[in-house]
């Protein structure tokens, strides 16, 4: 490898060819992968221009790379370098819907700002095609299809125009290959997908036979990158498929099986709608990695205000939302959508905890087949082949959308494509916790903080890996598969999809193991033994004591980290199993107690110093704070239990404990301990306590900050002022001068002591915020009396 990569013409390659300054002025290499595409598609352009093969299949050539393996890199670099070729006159990128012209606008434009074209209508895309400045285009297929009707004679039909499908899979784009070859006379076509279409999973019902593959589409297959091959190289994740049974004697959906009415009757049934809609509020937190909110709800039960409770269990419910993940619900049709919709209504009004922010997305399907189990035509945007009752129903579900997010949308042609793109930003933000979906944002739709998959729908083939592949976009330490729950006895289906698109022993890399397997532990196809959670909680608690892991060496000290890191990731991984609760062998006391240990060691054990005998601990291990901060305890538990405590006549020593181990094992809570301890001790008897710790924290919160304003003489003004920004924004912010305008007066030429003393301040104000964040009431600069 070292005598090929760094080879001088290899590395000049990649630096002056293959690597891109994105506009935030970060620097992306591709991947081997995604070089090698492109060095054999701008090969195969070179080939024909010279053998005069353009406007012929053999002009083109697809490109099978894996979905969410980074297909637009791939394409945004290909459209570069072809443009750079002398005879080639425009790249053309197409997509098949607005949305994704916007999202690869935005992909292109972080690539490069101002590399691509896009356009907002026909007419500006005929000005394009015209601009010979316009070498880079991003249209819909709509849009393109549109041209070439109104212009059958152009002049851009006699040039050499590079045309890349996106998403090449599609059954739509038989239709516009019919009118390229038609019009374009010199061009060179190639596709990209995750999921060709080939005579397996070809639809039957074609109405261009001699399109019917992507091969027969686009030409050879110029390079393949696998579901495989990019979950062994951690570019996307693997899935876990629950299979929830709904009713008796289900059996597997076999591809020649008929639908007859009784059986379609049997799944479409309320009763079954309704177990399925329960099914999924129960288990929505523990799915998306919300967080348990038992230990919550059982401090609630302790509040007799039973507003107050609800009050503090949606406030849970708002800090959960931040922390996890969110979901799509893909159903079989239109009247299932509707049913699930009102369903979810009912039960949320009987159940106001377990509330979700749902949004329904549907529009016409001409030719909806439930037993296909293809996409057929994802995304139209056309409403109007709604029939009145779908149509009514879905302008009152755009109207609680409206007044949740206070928008301005409906079914109306221009409305309804706004109202698109408003649901794909707000789940690419989170803000919706489930989009419930017939044939829509199944496939194209990318977002890393979507996790789950609900299924109650017929899916086979690429459309399933297609649907499914929405979840396993990479985010953080927490995500780590895509999960996907299915209604519906599919898998035969999901076994023949992934050996499909991967190979035959593919399932062993692209699923996840059993339950039993990840708990009691299993061994790989080579012997090794992977060990499982029982086995290493029996470790943990044998070789190490909580309170003599810190006294026994180094060696000791490492061991734990890594056993413990282990843990958390092996609890991560089975928090998500419906078999885990309960089985989770250590009391929440006994977890928090490790918990504190292991952030002890990465708070105080002394970094790597050359004049120091002791190698730092921390060196060669990670620490996975991220998975603490999942699982962490918040305030408001805490002042559940100070709630408790105080109700027993602070006499109960075992609810004081439980507070400051819980304090303890929070990275959040460790910095707020002396104000708690504090608070504690000042309790009274007749206490409010969430409206007294309130007081407690704006007083002591102004106190200490008036108290530093005068320690280091810095202007008072202009301090406030700074940190109800922090508090605002959720950090300290240390580049602009706002830190120069707060500071005391002092020389800023060749004085070290300005610099030292401006760094001090910081590390002062960094203490104070990560004291008093994330507890009390909102800093207001008000609180804070400064009269001199």
């Amino acid at each position: 490898m070292a005598k090929t990569f760094f080879a001088r013409h290899t590395l000049l390659n990649i630096l002056t060819k293959f690597c891109i300054f994105t506009s935030e002025k970060l620097l992306m290499v591709m991947r081997p992968y995604q070089i090698t595409a492109t060095e054999r598609i701008i090969n195969r352009i070179e080939i024909a221009h010279n053998y005069k093969k353009y406007g012929t299949i053999a002009a083109g050539g697809y490109i099978w790379h894996t979905t969410g393996s980074g297909k637009t890199l791939t394409s945004f670099k290909t459209a570069r370098l072809a443009t750079a070729l002398p005879f080639i006159d425009k790249v053309l990128f197409v997509v098949d819907r607005k949305d994704l012209d916007y999202q690869a606008m935005k992909e292109y434009d972080r690539f490069e700002r101002g590399a691509a074209n896009s356009n907002t209508s026909t007419k500006i895309l005929e000005r394009q095609l015209a601009d010979s400045n316009a070498k880079i285009i991003i249209t819909t297929i709509q849009k393109l299809s549109t041209f070439i009707k109104r212009h059958p004679e152009h002049a851009v039909y006699d040039k050499e125009i590079v045309i890349i499908f996106d998403e090449c899979h599609r059954s739509q784009f038989g239709e516009m290959h019919k009118a390229i070859i038609r019009y374009f006379r010199k061009y060179y076509l190639f596709g990209f997908t995750g999921t060709p279409i080939f005579a397996a999973n070809a639809s039957g019902s074609s109405q261009h036979a001699q399109f019917a593959t992507t091969e027969q589409t686009f030409g050879d297959r110029l390079h393949t990158y696998i579901i495989v091959d990019a979950i062994n190289d951690k570019n996307v994740l693997p899935f876990r498929v629950d299979y929830i049974k709904t009713m008796d004697a289900e059996e597997d959906i076999q591809d020649e099986e008929v639908w007859d009415i009784d059986r379609k009757k049997a799944f479409e049934a309320p009763e079954r709608i309704s177990l399925v809609a329960q099914y999924i509020l129960d288990h929505f937190d523990q799915k998306t990695y919300r967080g348990s909110k038992s230990y919550f709800y059982n401090a609630l039960t302790n509040i007799s205000d039973v507003a107050a409770a609800d009050k503090a269990a949606e406030e849970i419910k708002r800090k959960q939302r931040l922390s996890g993940f969110n979901s799509i619900f893909a159903v079989s049709s239109i009247p299932m959508a509707m049913a699930y919709y009102k369903e979810f209504q009912k039960l949320m009004d009987k159940e106001p905890a377990k509330a979700l922010r749902i949004a329904v997305i549907f529009s016409y399907e001409a030719n909806e087949k439930e037993v296909d189990g293809t996409l057929g035509e994802e995304n139209s945007e056309d409403t109007s082949g709604l029939d009145q009752t779908a149509r009514d129903f879905l302008e009152a579900a755009i109207a609680d959308y409206n007044e949740m997010f206070h928008t301005n949308y409906d079914t109306s042609a221009s409305k309804f494509q706004n109202y698109y793109k408003d649901v794909s930003l707000r789940m690419k933000n989170k803000e919706l916790d489930m989009l419930i979906v017939v044939n829509m944002f199944l496939t194209g739709f990318d977002a890393t903080t979507l996790n789950t998959l609900w299924v109650d729908k017929n899916l086979k083939l690429h459309g399933l890996i297609q649907a499914f592949s929405r979840t396993n976009r990479i985010l953080n330490s927490i995500k780590t598969f895509g999960n996907i729950i299915c209604f519906r006895p599919m898998q035969k289906r999901v076994d023949e999809a992934i050996a499909l698109f991967g190979d035959k022993n593919a399932g062993g890399v692209v699923l996840l193991r059993t339950f039993d397997e990840y708990y009691n532990g299993y061994d790989e196809d080579s012997g090794k033994h992977m060990p499982g959670y029982k086995e290493m909680i029996r470790e943990l608690t044998r070789d190490f004591l909580v309170y003599g892991i810190m006294n026994q060496g180094e060696q000791h000290i490492k061991d734990f980290v890594r056993l413990f890191g282990a843990i958390l990731r092996m609890r991560n991984l089975l928090s998500s199993f419906d078999d885990f609760p309960g089985k989770e062998i250590l009391s929440p006391r006994e977890f928090q107690d490790y918990q504190s240990v292991y952030l002890d060691i990465k708070n105080k054990w002394p970094r790597r110093d050359p004049k120091m005998d002791t190698k730092d601990v921390t060196d060669d291990i990670v620490f996975e704070i991220e998975l603490i901060r999942q699982i962490e305890i918040n305030m408001d538990y805490i002042l559940m239990l100070v709630k408790k405590y105080h109700d027993g006549n602070k006499q109960d020593k075992e609810v004081l404990a439980s507070i400051h181990s819980a304090v303890n094992s929070s990275p959040r809570l460790r910095s707020k301990k002396e104000l708690i301890d504090d608070f504690i001790e000042r309790l009274n008897e007749s206490a409010d306590i969430v409206k007294d710790w309130n007081q407690y924290v704006k007083h002591r919160r102004a106190e200490e900050l008036k108290a530093l304003i005068e320690e280091e003489k810095m202007n008072p003004k202009e301090t406030i002022r700074f940190m109800e920004g922090a508090f605002r924004d959720g950090e300290v912010k240390t580049t602009g001068t706002d830190i120069d305008r707060l500071m005391p007066s002092m020389s800023r030429f060749g004085n070290s002591k300005r610099a030292d003393k401006k760094q001090s301040i910081i590390g002062k104000l960094r203490a104070f915020f990560e004291k008093y964040f994330y507890i009390g009431p909102a800093f207001k600069s008000k609180d804070v009396d400064m009269t001199y």
